[in-house]
Protein backbone atom coordinates (compact mmCIF):
# COMPACT_ATOMS: atom_id res chain seq x y z
CA UNK A 1 0.00 0.00 0.00
CA UNK A 2 2.88 2.40 0.46
CA UNK A 3 4.41 1.82 -2.43
CA UNK A 4 1.83 3.69 -4.93
CA UNK A 5 2.36 7.05 -2.52
CA UNK A 6 6.31 6.36 -2.46
CA UNK A 7 6.64 6.33 -5.48
CA UNK A 8 4.11 9.53 -6.18
CA UNK A 9 6.55 11.89 -3.63
CA UNK A 10 9.95 10.83 -5.48
CA UNK A 11 8.31 11.83 -8.62
CA UNK A 12 6.27 14.95 -7.46
CA UNK A 13 9.55 16.51 -5.27
CA UNK A 14 12.10 16.71 -7.50
CA UNK A 15 9.36 18.27 -9.81
CA UNK A 16 8.62 21.10 -7.74
CA UNK A 17 11.87 21.91 -7.05
CA UNK A 18 12.96 22.22 -10.38
CA UNK A 19 9.15 24.42 -10.46
CA UNK A 20 10.93 26.64 -7.50
CA UNK A 21 14.54 26.84 -9.96
CA UNK A 22 13.48 27.11 -13.23
CA UNK A 23 13.30 31.25 -12.74
CA UNK A 24 16.00 32.18 -10.82
CA UNK A 25 15.68 36.02 -13.00
CA UNK A 26 14.68 37.83 -9.59
CA UNK A 27 16.67 41.33 -9.15
CA UNK A 28 15.41 42.74 -5.44
CA UNK A 29 15.49 46.98 -5.36
CA UNK A 30 13.88 49.42 -3.42
CA UNK A 31 15.67 51.23 -0.15
CA UNK A 32 13.36 53.13 2.29
CA UNK A 33 14.30 56.67 3.33
CA UNK A 34 12.40 59.14 5.81
CA UNK A 35 10.56 61.52 2.98
CA UNK A 36 9.80 64.24 6.13
CA UNK A 37 6.25 65.61 6.54
CA UNK A 38 3.87 66.61 4.22
CA UNK A 39 7.12 67.77 2.22
CA UNK A 40 6.01 66.07 -1.67
CA UNK A 41 7.85 62.80 -0.21
CA UNK A 42 10.50 65.01 -1.69
CA UNK A 43 12.94 64.39 1.71
CA UNK A 44 15.67 61.81 1.81
CA UNK A 45 16.95 61.60 5.30
CA UNK A 46 18.75 58.68 6.68
CA UNK A 47 16.20 56.73 9.07
CA UNK A 48 18.70 56.51 12.53
CA UNK A 49 17.82 54.48 15.86
CA UNK A 50 15.41 57.45 16.65
CA UNK A 51 13.41 56.66 13.55
CA UNK A 52 9.91 54.34 14.19
CA UNK A 53 10.93 53.31 10.79
CA UNK A 54 14.52 51.62 12.18
CA UNK A 55 15.73 48.02 12.16
CA UNK A 56 12.98 46.77 9.92
CA UNK A 57 11.62 46.70 6.01
CA UNK A 58 8.06 47.03 5.00
CA UNK A 59 8.78 45.16 1.92
CA UNK A 60 10.37 44.95 -1.41
CA UNK A 61 9.99 45.23 -5.01
CA UNK A 62 11.48 42.62 -7.08
CA UNK A 63 12.11 42.17 -10.93
CA UNK A 64 11.76 39.27 -12.67
CA UNK A 65 11.67 37.55 -16.44
CA UNK A 66 14.52 38.75 -17.64
CA UNK A 67 17.82 37.06 -19.45
CA UNK A 68 20.44 38.79 -17.89
CA UNK A 69 21.18 42.65 -15.85
CA UNK A 70 23.86 45.03 -16.70
CA UNK A 71 24.58 48.40 -15.33
CA UNK A 72 23.88 52.01 -16.91
CA UNK A 73 26.76 54.72 -16.98
CA UNK A 74 24.44 56.38 -14.27
CA UNK A 75 24.46 53.50 -11.84
CA UNK A 76 20.70 51.30 -12.07
CA UNK A 77 20.43 47.89 -13.40
CA UNK A 78 19.52 47.32 -17.35
CA UNK A 79 17.38 44.21 -17.45
CA UNK A 80 17.90 42.43 -20.75
CA UNK A 81 15.21 40.34 -22.78
CA UNK A 82 15.06 37.88 -25.30
CA UNK A 83 12.17 36.34 -27.11
CA UNK A 84 9.75 34.90 -24.67
CA UNK A 85 10.75 36.92 -21.69
CA UNK A 86 8.16 39.07 -19.52
CA UNK A 87 9.86 41.48 -17.38
CA UNK A 88 7.73 42.20 -14.50
CA UNK A 89 7.76 44.24 -11.33
CA UNK A 90 5.85 42.91 -8.13
CA UNK A 91 6.16 44.02 -4.85
CA UNK A 92 6.03 41.79 -1.69
CA UNK A 93 4.48 43.00 1.57
CA UNK A 94 6.48 41.28 4.85
CA UNK A 95 4.44 43.57 7.66
CA UNK A 96 1.37 43.73 8.76
CA UNK A 97 0.12 47.69 8.01
CA UNK A 98 -1.59 47.91 11.31
CA UNK A 99 0.98 46.31 13.20
CA UNK A 100 4.35 47.09 11.65
CA UNK A 101 7.32 45.40 13.46
CA UNK A 102 4.63 43.30 15.10
CA UNK A 103 4.05 46.95 16.96
CA UNK A 104 0.53 47.81 17.76
CA UNK A 105 1.50 51.13 18.22
CA UNK A 106 3.11 51.38 14.37
CA UNK A 107 0.40 51.43 11.63
CA UNK A 108 0.30 52.40 8.16
CA UNK A 109 -1.35 56.32 8.10
CA UNK A 110 -4.37 57.01 5.93
CA UNK A 111 -2.75 59.85 4.32
CA UNK A 112 -5.42 61.99 2.05
CA UNK A 113 -3.48 65.03 1.51
CA UNK A 114 -0.09 63.75 -0.15
CA UNK A 115 1.49 64.31 -3.11
CA UNK A 116 4.95 63.22 -4.84
CA UNK A 117 7.07 65.94 -6.10
CA UNK A 118 9.87 64.27 -8.06
CA UNK A 119 7.45 62.32 -10.04
CA UNK A 120 4.77 65.29 -10.52
CA UNK A 121 1.61 63.98 -8.70
CA UNK A 122 -0.33 67.04 -7.03
CA UNK A 123 -2.08 66.61 -3.83
CA UNK A 124 -4.49 64.00 -3.39
CA UNK A 125 -5.73 61.32 -0.79
CA UNK A 126 -2.94 58.92 -1.15
CA UNK A 127 -4.79 56.70 1.29
CA UNK A 128 -2.35 54.05 2.86
CA UNK A 129 0.92 53.87 0.68
CA UNK A 130 0.38 54.79 -3.09
CA UNK A 131 2.37 53.62 -6.01
CA UNK A 132 3.71 55.54 -8.61
CA UNK A 133 5.27 54.27 -12.02
CA UNK A 134 6.48 56.78 -14.60
CA UNK A 135 8.50 55.54 -18.07
CA UNK A 136 10.56 57.51 -20.07
CA UNK A 137 10.00 56.16 -23.79
CA UNK A 138 12.76 55.38 -26.77
CA UNK A 139 12.29 59.08 -28.41
CA UNK A 140 13.18 60.63 -24.77
CA UNK A 141 9.62 61.38 -24.05
CA UNK A 142 8.23 61.02 -20.15
CA UNK A 143 4.84 59.72 -19.76
CA UNK A 144 2.16 60.50 -17.50
CA UNK A 145 3.00 58.97 -14.11
CA UNK A 146 0.15 55.49 -13.11
CA UNK A 147 -0.43 56.01 -9.86
CA UNK A 148 -2.24 53.79 -7.34
CA UNK A 149 -3.58 55.16 -4.61
CA UNK A 150 -4.90 53.10 -1.01
CA UNK A 151 -1.85 50.28 -2.82
CA UNK A 152 -0.81 48.86 0.46
CA UNK A 153 -4.98 48.43 1.46
CA UNK A 154 -5.29 46.10 -1.21
CA UNK A 155 -2.61 43.56 -0.65
CA UNK A 156 -1.71 40.80 1.38
CA UNK A 157 1.15 40.21 3.74
CA UNK A 158 3.43 37.62 2.65
CA UNK A 159 2.42 37.57 -1.01
CA UNK A 160 4.21 38.82 -4.20
CA UNK A 161 1.95 41.06 -6.12
CA UNK A 162 2.52 41.97 -9.56
CA UNK A 163 2.57 45.45 -10.46
CA UNK A 164 3.07 45.00 -14.29
CA UNK A 165 4.93 43.99 -17.62
CA UNK A 166 7.15 45.74 -19.11
CA UNK A 167 8.58 46.98 -22.10
CA UNK A 168 11.74 48.40 -23.20
CA UNK A 169 12.33 51.98 -21.94
CA UNK A 170 13.58 53.97 -18.43
CA UNK A 171 11.05 53.77 -15.90
CA UNK A 172 10.80 55.07 -12.18
CA UNK A 173 9.06 53.53 -9.46
CA UNK A 174 8.17 54.85 -5.74
CA UNK A 175 6.05 53.51 -2.98
CA UNK A 176 5.14 56.72 -0.64
CA UNK A 177 3.57 55.93 2.55
CA UNK A 178 3.13 57.39 5.91
CA UNK A 179 3.34 56.10 9.36
CA UNK A 180 1.49 56.79 12.68
CA UNK A 181 3.28 56.44 15.56
CA UNK A 182 0.67 56.25 18.59
CA UNK A 183 2.74 55.16 21.96
CA UNK A 184 0.27 56.82 23.91
CA UNK A 185 -2.61 55.62 22.89
CA UNK A 186 -5.64 55.10 25.75
CA UNK A 187 -8.15 52.88 24.80
CA UNK A 188 -9.25 54.18 21.23
CA UNK A 189 -8.04 57.54 22.37
CA UNK A 190 -4.62 58.49 20.81
CA UNK A 191 -2.22 61.23 22.54
CA UNK A 192 -0.14 62.99 20.73
CA UNK A 193 0.80 60.42 17.59
CA UNK A 194 3.69 61.37 15.73
CA UNK A 195 3.93 61.05 11.65
CA UNK A 196 6.62 60.05 9.24
CA UNK A 197 6.56 59.90 5.76
CA UNK A 198 8.77 57.41 4.17
CA UNK A 199 9.12 56.57 0.32
CA UNK A 200 10.79 53.59 -1.29
CA UNK A 201 11.68 54.95 -4.83
CA UNK A 202 14.30 53.47 -7.66
CA UNK A 203 15.04 53.75 -11.22
CA UNK A 204 15.92 50.47 -13.85
CA UNK A 205 15.94 50.22 -17.47
CA UNK A 206 14.34 47.49 -20.00
CA UNK A 207 16.70 46.73 -23.16
CA UNK A 208 16.18 44.19 -25.72
CA UNK A 209 18.85 41.64 -24.99
CA UNK A 210 19.50 40.19 -28.89
CA UNK A 211 21.48 42.65 -31.67
CA UNK A 212 19.14 41.55 -34.93
CA UNK A 213 17.79 43.72 -37.63
CA UNK A 214 15.69 42.75 -40.16
CA UNK A 215 15.88 43.79 -44.24
CA UNK A 216 12.34 42.96 -46.47
CA UNK A 217 12.56 43.19 -49.74
CA UNK A 218 10.37 46.55 -51.27
CA UNK A 219 8.47 44.61 -53.43
CA UNK A 220 8.12 40.86 -52.06
CA UNK A 221 7.79 41.90 -48.47
CA UNK A 222 10.17 38.87 -47.79
CA UNK A 223 12.89 39.21 -45.21
CA UNK A 224 16.12 39.04 -46.43
CA UNK A 225 19.12 37.07 -45.27
CA UNK A 226 22.97 38.26 -45.60
CA UNK A 227 24.07 38.61 -49.20
CA UNK A 228 20.38 38.52 -50.29
CA UNK A 229 19.63 40.06 -53.92
CA UNK A 230 16.99 42.78 -54.15
CA UNK A 231 16.67 44.28 -57.15
CA UNK A 232 14.45 46.61 -56.18
CA UNK A 233 15.79 47.85 -52.73
CA UNK A 234 14.91 47.17 -49.13
CA UNK A 235 13.78 48.27 -45.82
CA UNK A 236 14.51 47.70 -42.38
CA UNK A 237 12.49 46.56 -39.15
CA UNK A 238 14.06 46.58 -35.98
CA UNK A 239 11.47 44.04 -34.52
CA UNK A 240 10.85 47.09 -31.93
CA UNK A 241 14.22 46.69 -31.15
CA UNK A 242 14.47 50.36 -30.48
CA UNK A 243 17.98 51.14 -28.67
CA UNK A 244 20.31 49.25 -31.33
CA UNK A 245 22.83 51.58 -32.93
CA UNK A 246 22.25 50.85 -36.42
CA UNK A 247 24.35 52.18 -39.60
CA UNK A 248 24.02 52.05 -43.30
CA UNK A 249 27.16 51.59 -45.64
CA UNK A 250 26.39 52.20 -49.26
CA UNK A 251 29.12 51.48 -52.09
CA UNK A 252 29.20 51.46 -55.92
CA UNK A 253 31.50 51.11 -58.40
CA UNK A 254 33.18 54.41 -60.40
CA UNK A 255 36.34 54.69 -62.50
CA UNK A 256 39.91 53.87 -60.78
CA UNK A 257 43.16 53.71 -62.06
CA UNK A 258 42.65 49.55 -62.10
CA UNK A 259 39.58 49.90 -63.93
CA UNK A 260 36.24 49.76 -61.99
CA UNK A 261 36.31 50.31 -58.15
CA UNK A 262 34.52 50.31 -54.87
CA UNK A 263 33.24 53.48 -54.04
CA UNK A 264 31.32 54.67 -50.67
CA UNK A 265 28.83 56.89 -51.13
CA UNK A 266 27.03 56.76 -48.04
CA UNK A 267 27.91 55.63 -44.34
CA UNK A 268 25.55 57.21 -41.98
CA UNK A 269 22.44 55.90 -38.84
CA UNK A 270 19.51 54.57 -39.83
CA UNK A 271 16.07 53.81 -38.20
CA UNK A 272 13.27 51.84 -38.05
CA UNK A 273 11.75 51.84 -41.53
CA UNK A 274 14.08 53.05 -43.15
CA UNK A 275 14.12 52.15 -47.18
CA UNK A 276 17.00 51.81 -49.81
CA UNK A 277 16.20 51.55 -53.50
CA UNK A 278 19.82 53.41 -54.96
CA UNK A 279 21.31 50.55 -56.91
CA UNK A 280 24.86 49.25 -54.59
CA UNK A 281 26.24 47.06 -52.22
CA UNK A 282 24.47 47.76 -48.51
CA UNK A 283 26.13 47.19 -45.36
CA UNK A 284 23.95 47.02 -42.37
CA UNK A 285 25.11 47.10 -39.11
CA UNK A 286 23.38 46.44 -35.82
CA UNK A 287 25.28 46.38 -32.39
CA UNK A 288 24.20 46.73 -28.63
CA UNK A 289 25.39 49.23 -26.16
CA UNK A 290 24.82 47.19 -23.31
CA UNK A 291 26.00 43.09 -24.36
CA UNK A 292 28.75 44.39 -26.83
CA UNK A 293 27.43 42.57 -30.25
CA UNK A 294 27.12 43.36 -33.58
CA UNK A 295 25.51 41.44 -36.84
CA UNK A 296 26.04 42.96 -39.82
CA UNK A 297 24.00 41.74 -43.04
CA UNK A 298 25.15 42.53 -46.81
CA UNK A 299 21.96 43.38 -49.10
CA UNK A 300 22.78 43.67 -52.40
CA UNK A 301 20.52 46.14 -54.87
CA UNK A 302 20.36 46.66 -58.70
CA UNK A 303 21.19 44.74 -61.74
CA UNK A 304 25.00 45.15 -62.18
CA UNK A 305 26.25 41.45 -61.69
CA UNK A 306 30.01 43.01 -60.73
CA UNK A 307 28.00 44.84 -57.88
CA UNK A 308 26.37 41.26 -57.19
CA UNK A 309 29.51 39.00 -57.19
CA UNK A 310 31.08 41.81 -54.76
CA UNK A 311 28.07 41.56 -52.02
CA UNK A 312 28.22 37.69 -52.45
CA UNK A 313 31.93 36.72 -52.62
CA UNK A 314 33.43 40.00 -51.10
CA UNK A 315 36.12 40.02 -53.08
CA UNK A 316 37.28 43.07 -54.42
CA UNK A 317 35.89 44.65 -57.30
CA UNK A 318 39.54 44.68 -59.02
CA UNK A 319 40.39 40.97 -58.34
CA UNK A 320 36.52 40.14 -59.88
CA UNK A 321 37.45 42.31 -62.62
CA UNK A 322 41.03 40.11 -63.71
CA UNK A 323 38.86 37.07 -62.80
CA UNK A 324 36.39 37.73 -65.36
CA UNK A 325 38.92 39.08 -67.60
CA UNK A 326 40.69 35.35 -67.41
CA UNK A 327 37.44 33.71 -68.53
CA UNK A 328 35.39 33.20 -65.40
CA UNK A 329 31.42 34.32 -65.37
CA UNK A 330 29.18 35.08 -62.84
CA UNK A 331 26.34 33.20 -62.26
CA UNK A 332 22.25 33.80 -61.15
CA UNK A 333 23.33 33.93 -57.46
CA UNK A 334 26.38 36.20 -58.14
CA UNK A 335 29.23 33.40 -57.69
CA UNK A 336 32.08 33.09 -59.75
CA UNK A 337 32.26 30.36 -62.28
CA UNK A 338 34.76 29.07 -63.85
CA UNK A 339 35.21 28.74 -67.76
CA UNK A 340 34.84 24.97 -69.29
CA UNK A 341 37.94 23.55 -70.44
CA UNK A 342 38.60 24.47 -74.07
CA UNK A 343 38.68 21.17 -76.24
CA UNK A 344 39.67 21.54 -80.04
CA UNK A 345 37.64 20.02 -82.47
CA UNK A 346 39.70 19.00 -84.78
CA UNK A 347 41.67 16.98 -82.74
CA UNK A 348 38.50 15.75 -81.19
CA UNK A 349 37.15 14.38 -84.04
CA UNK A 350 40.95 13.20 -85.46
CA UNK A 351 40.47 10.91 -82.33
CA UNK A 352 37.02 9.81 -82.68
CA UNK A 353 37.86 8.12 -86.42
CA UNK A 354 40.13 5.43 -85.00
CA UNK A 355 38.16 4.98 -81.86
CA UNK A 356 35.14 4.32 -84.30
CA UNK A 357 36.78 2.02 -86.37
CA UNK A 358 38.39 -0.24 -83.47
CA UNK A 359 34.65 -0.50 -82.16
CA UNK A 360 33.58 -1.82 -85.60
CA UNK A 361 36.22 -4.01 -86.42
CA UNK A 362 35.83 -5.23 -82.53
CA UNK A 363 31.68 -6.32 -82.70
CA UNK A 364 32.57 -7.68 -85.98
CA UNK A 365 35.08 -10.28 -84.59
CA UNK A 366 33.09 -10.87 -81.71
CA UNK A 367 29.94 -12.06 -84.42
CA UNK A 368 32.82 -14.40 -86.31
CA UNK A 369 33.90 -16.22 -83.03
CA UNK A 370 29.61 -16.31 -82.28
CA UNK A 371 29.32 -17.98 -85.66
CA UNK A 372 32.31 -20.37 -84.99
CA UNK A 373 31.56 -21.64 -81.86
CA UNK A 374 28.15 -22.46 -83.49
CA UNK A 375 29.00 -24.38 -86.66
CA UNK A 376 31.83 -26.72 -84.79
CA UNK A 377 29.46 -28.57 -82.16
CA UNK A 378 26.69 -28.86 -85.05
CA UNK A 379 29.25 -30.72 -86.87
CA UNK A 380 30.35 -33.28 -84.13
CA UNK A 381 26.86 -34.13 -83.33
CA UNK A 382 26.07 -35.11 -87.11
CA UNK A 383 29.66 -37.35 -87.55
CA UNK A 384 28.17 -38.94 -83.93
CA UNK A 385 24.77 -39.39 -85.32
CA UNK A 386 26.79 -41.85 -88.38
CA UNK A 387 27.98 -44.22 -86.50
CA UNK A 388 24.67 -45.89 -85.19
CA UNK A 389 23.51 -46.65 -89.17
CA UNK A 390 22.05 -49.68 -90.19
CA UNK A 391 24.60 -51.49 -93.44
CA UNK A 392 24.97 -50.28 -96.50
CA UNK A 393 21.83 -51.28 -98.91
CA UNK A 394 19.49 -51.47 -95.98
CA UNK A 395 16.93 -49.07 -95.87
CA UNK A 396 19.51 -46.52 -96.92
CA UNK A 397 19.03 -44.26 -100.14
CA UNK A 398 21.51 -42.90 -102.29
CA UNK A 399 20.78 -39.57 -101.35
CA UNK A 400 21.46 -40.42 -97.78
CA UNK A 401 25.03 -41.01 -98.70
CA UNK A 402 25.84 -38.74 -100.70
CA UNK A 403 24.42 -36.51 -98.01
CA UNK A 404 26.72 -37.96 -95.50
CA UNK A 405 29.97 -37.84 -98.29
CA UNK A 406 28.86 -34.17 -97.87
Amino acid sequence: MLLPFLAALFVATPHAYAEEVADTSMYYLGDAVNAGLDTGYAEANEIGQDDPHFSWRLGQFIVSGYTSVEQSPEGYPVFLKVAGDQIRLSFRLDQNINALNDNDALSVNDDDNGSDEALGVPRTDFGRGTLIVRQTNYQNETMEPQVYTDYLSGIEQGADTEVQLFEEGEYEVALDYEVKDDPRKVGPVSIVPGFSNYRISFKFAVRNGNCMVFPFDVETHSELTNESYAQNGFYLDLARSRYLDIYVKREVMAPGADGLVEDVRFNGPARDGDMYTEDGVYTVTASNEYTGQTTEKVIYVGDDPVLKAYAVTGLPIQEINQRIASGETIDDDGRLVSAPAHIDQDTASESETPRSLTSIAGVALAIAIVVVLGVVPMHRKRKAGGAGLPPSGEGVSHEDEEEDDR
